[in-house]
């Protein structure tokens, strides 16, 4: 496949997810023919949203969207995915932690607002944090899986699980009692809604003990928002047949395509030369190029693995963080050190 490079700088920053807009005001605000949405990895989600623009001659330019959480200011970081549903546009954190652990916190949360918004003025966002409520309904999901998940290793397990724990328990958190010393850290990188308003989670980390990536149905995310309920964790599958053999892949992002289907990037389980503990227990899981796959999901099977097809190998490149369909053009958006970088296929 030959990609196209455009080239952008936002906020000195770097990218994570690429989900068209559906707004026809939010486009003509910016005199667009089309765009995209990225988060932004560094900071708190409502600094940290911004648009890859395209005007009508053809130019594409970033717009770093200023937006407002209300009491939630300051309280998130890491957010990694972006998906559509019933007229929102939601934002997933990572649920996970810095390379070296432990996890935080604030990194447990779902954002959403409506992109019309941002076409007048400051963009109100709602953010719900969970306080580990997701991980334990991921983790209860796993645990009844008919495939094992990749054991983490015991120095991961002390430095995400155990050290969380500790560092709770010490600080009298009510949120300790979603933790258990064998639950399997999560990184959530990955998340698109089915028709009937299921969540499907793509994960980072864990993947199988096979080394396929892992995609978890999640319901009930829109009442978070609407009722204070929390969502419930539905099957886990492994996504087969993709991951290159000796290695372990892990979900980069999941969306929709228009014949029912899913596509998705799958990759690296971690970055290379960053300190990562998950890297130095499974080192499998790093020099692995990013491929962009195919699937079909269908919820009333009985099966907890879905066989997946290769499109594309995306190599040489390891941190592909997004891909979106936008008239018959492919787009994929990579995570490069203080810029963002926009591959149009």
């Amino acid at each position: 496949m030959t990609l196209r490079l455009v080239e952008f700088v936002v906020a000195g920053n770097e990218a994570s997810d690429l989900l068209p807009v559906r707004s026809p005001a939010l486009l003509r605000a910016h005199r667009a023919r089309r765009g995209f949405w990225t988060v932004l990895d560094e900071g708190p989600v409502e600094r940290c949203l911004a648009l890859l623009l395209e005007r009508g001659d053809g130019e594409w330019a970033a717009h770093h969207v200023p937006a407002d959480a209300g009491s939630e200011n300051g309280r998130t970081e890491d957010g990694e995915a972006l998906a559509h549903h019933d007229g929102w546009v939601y934002v997933f954190g990572s649920h996970f932690g810095s390379k070296g652990g432990p996890l935080r916190p604030r990194r447990a949360f779902v954002a959403r607002f409506r992109e019309d918004d941002a076409a007048a003025g400051t963009l109100p966002v709602q953010v719900v944090r969970n306080r580990f409520r997701l991980h334990r309904a991921v983790n209860d999901a796993l645990a009844k899986a008919s495939f094992s998940p990749l054991p983490p290793g015991d120095r991961v397990r002390s430095r995400f699980i155990v050290e969380t724990l500790a560092r709770g328990t010490a600080r009298a958190k009510s949120w300790v009692t979603r933790l258990a010393e064998d639950d399997l850290p999560l990184n959530v990188e990955a998340a698109a809604f089915a028709p009937d308003g299921t969540a499907l989670l793509g994960l980072r980390f864990p993947v199988t003990a096979d080394g396929e990536p892992i995609l978890v149905e999640l319901a009930g995310v829109p009442e978070m928002f609407a009722d204070a309920a929390w969502p419930r964790a539905g099957r886990a599958y492994a996504l087969t047949g993709v991951t290159p053999p000796g290695a372990l892949a892990g979900f980069r992002a999941v969306t929709p395509t228009p014949d029912g289907g899913y596509a998705a990037v799958i990759g690296s389980i971690d970055a290379l030369g960053k300190g990562s503990v998950l890297l130095d227990a499974h080192p499998t899981g790093g020099e692995v190029t990013s491929r962009h796959v195919r699937f079909r999901w269908d919820p009333a099977a009985d099966e907890h693995r879905i066989p997946g097809e290769v499109v594309a190998d995306l190599a040489p490149f390891h941190h592909v963080e997004g891909l979106a369909e936008c008239d018959g053009a492919w787009f994929y958006v990579t995570d490069e050190d203080h810029r963002v970088a926009l591959w149009v296929g």
